[in-house]
């Protein structure tokens, strides 16, 4: 290797790469401890330093405090029954339990699961059951989402069970249901008494099971949507996370003086791991502005709370930016963030780096499956590194571009972009097949993304393999859609595309035929979406057809339908 890491053999007499390869640096070292150890050790050494502010909660605790908190929750899981390798649901907004969880499901060697709040009924089942949920912590609702209702339409046997003895024919792996706020429900334990109930015999516990836990077990399940129709269950260990928020935080020049605006959901991992796991790793303050993205909350924490770091995907600076009031708020106290999830235009990462303040913003690409991050700016990148690629493979790190047949393309062509190292996840839960399919034999996860390496390794993502539609930073699988719409009693077919919009990078549209002598409008299969499914996976633009456009072999042509939708919405 030469001193960039590059293999020796794919550089050109000049010291340019002439093969799309590129090794990332070696520094920093890689963390070999679990994630409970870590945060303890990190509390023990700043415990006056502040660490979670959750503003629309009121919860401002230092790094005593928080470790205080989160190991009454541990202990009050123990009490429960809850033992190593349990997998523990979390179905909320940003809120501060779900960071208490986090942390207190790490500390006792259970697995998080990780639920999108946007999921409805037909979701949720799924993910419960795919992943086999013994417990689940649930706010009562966030939105027009009732996550209680929703839970009690599942699992009706709640109104007659005592709480922590559920049996219900539809979750047949779920026990515990605990619920967040000051209400009781029949059948559910409150996440404050849980808080309570731990003793000093589950306290004691908590150290010996922390003896006995591993870097490499499996501490977190993320889904992410899947091109068969179900999501995936992304199986990420203590070593995986814990490692890709420690070079995240180095990658931002974080340190325990730093104070981080978090909107991004926690669910995902860029609110889970490049937030709130990054700001562990350096003993910085986690700050929440709001439960769900708010433009004008971000601009008003930033300011009374002197963040220094910011993270968004590209809609959300969009929006801070173009926010009426944005000129009345002082931001000169940011420096750095995280800008991921889409494609950031030009214009708008000159617009946070001026009008903004933060010059040394980071732009973060990767996959659920890999931590998420593989690739990253750098602080000292050039301004058009920052917009034009997503930067070059971290440290720790190999990533090729190979072509259909699996060899590696010269610089500059298009490929499969492919990851190695300590990011990439244990599998998918309880899915070998689909685990083969996305990580090969010699350990390369392969993205199913397009892109383009330069002779200096930076990576541009220019198209995908796969049929996906990226809607402000949200992914969504097509045929997760066509599948849902498939159990409607009317509908014979149905195919989705996404179209381009200015506002999300692109809508989800969808064409429906509809079987013989049946009838529906393209607002009740709306309002048969808005009751069943995430809100950023139902269709914006729905037509009813006869036909779809086909080969003469008989397949779709999606092309065809995105062509016909953009002229017909003036895209075109």
């Amino acid at each position: 290797m030469n001193r960039n890491g590059v293999r020796k053999g794919l550089l050109r007499d000049n010291g340019t790469m002439k093969n799309s390869y590129f090794k990332g640096a070696s520094d920093p070292g890689l963390v070999d401890e679990t994630i409970g150890r870590f945060f303890d050790r990190i509390a023990d050494r700043y415990p006056d330093q502040p660490a979670l502010v959750v503003r629309h909660q009121g919860i401002r605790w230092n790094w005593s405090e928080y470790q205080r908190e989160v190991a009454k929750l541990a202990a009050g899981l123990l009490k429960l029954g809850i033992e190593p390798g349990d997998r523990v649901g979390i179905w909320a907004p940003n809120c501060y339990e779900w960071c208490l969880t986090q942390f207190a499901t790490a500390k006792i060697g259970a697995i998080l699961v990780c639920v999108n709040p946007a999921y409805r009924v037909f979701e949720l089942e799924y993910a419960l059951n795919q992943s086999g949920c013994r417990a689940i912590v649930t706010a009562e609702r966030f939105k027009s989402s009732r996550y209680l209702e929703m839970l009690q339409r599942l699992a009706p046997e709640l109104e007659r069970c005592d709480p922590g003895k559920l049996r219900a024919k539809k979750l047949p792996g779920l026990e515990i249901v605990i619920r967040m706020g000051e209400s009781h429900t029949p059948g559910m334990f409150n996440f404050g008494d849980v808080c309570e109930m731990g003793d000093a015999d589950n306290l004691r516990r908590i150290s010996e099971i922390g003896e006995t836990l591993s870097p490499g077990d499996v501490i977190n399940i993320q889904f992410t949507s899947g091109t068969t129709g179900s999501p995936k269950g992304a199986s990420l260990t203590h070593y995986n996370i814990l490692n890709n928020a420690n070079q995240v935080a180095a990658g931002m020049n974080l340190t325990q003086a730093d104070r981080l605006c978090i909107p991004v959901p926690m669910y995902h991992c860029f609110g889970m791991v490049l937030g709130k796991l990054a700001c562990v790793t350096r003993g910085a303050a986690s700050i929440f502005p709001a439960d769900a993205f708010e433009a004008g909350a971000v601009l008003e924490t930033v300011e009374q709370e002197r963040c220094t770091a910011l993270h968004g995907v590209p809609t959300m600076f969009i929006a801070e930016l173009e926010y009426p009031e944005f000129d009345r708020f002082d931001l000169s106290s940011l420096r750095t963030g995280i800008m991921a999830g889409a494609p950031c235009p030009v214009e708008v990462m000159k617009k946070v780096i001026s009008r903004m303040h933060m010059s040394e913003v980071l732009i973060a690409y990767g996959q659920t499956e890999c931590s998420p991050v593989n690739h990253m700016t750098l602080a000292n990148d050039p301004l058009e590194k920052r917009v034009e690629t997503v930067g070059r493979a971290g440290p720790h790190l190999e990533v090729k571009i190979i072509d259909e047949e699996g060899a590696i393309v010269p610089v500059g062509q298009t490929g499969d972009i492919c990851t190695r190292g300590y990011a990439v996840m244990k599998g998918y839960w309880d899915d070998p097949q689909r685990t083969a399919e996305t990580v090969d034999s010699d350990g390369w996860l392969h993205s199913g993304d397009l892109g383009v390496m330069d002779e200096e390794g930076y990576v541009s993502v220019v198209g995908r393999l796969k049929d996906m539609i990226i809607r402000g930073g949200e992914n969504i699988y097509p045929r997760e859609i066509e599948e849902f719409l498939f159990t409607h009693p009317s509908i014979q077919d149905a195919k989705v595309v996404g179209v381009s919009d200015e506002k999300f990078g692109e809508e989800v549209c969808v064409w429906v035929q509809l079987k013989e002598h049946e009838e529906m409008s393209e607002e009740e299969i709306r309002a048969f979406c808005k009751d069943h499914i995430a809100y950023f996976k139902v269709p914006r633009y729905i037509r009813i057809v006869d036909e779809f456009p086909m080969t003469v072999t008989g397949k779709v042509q999606k092309f065809k339908m995105r062509e016909q939708m953009e002229k017909e919405i003036g895209l075109a």
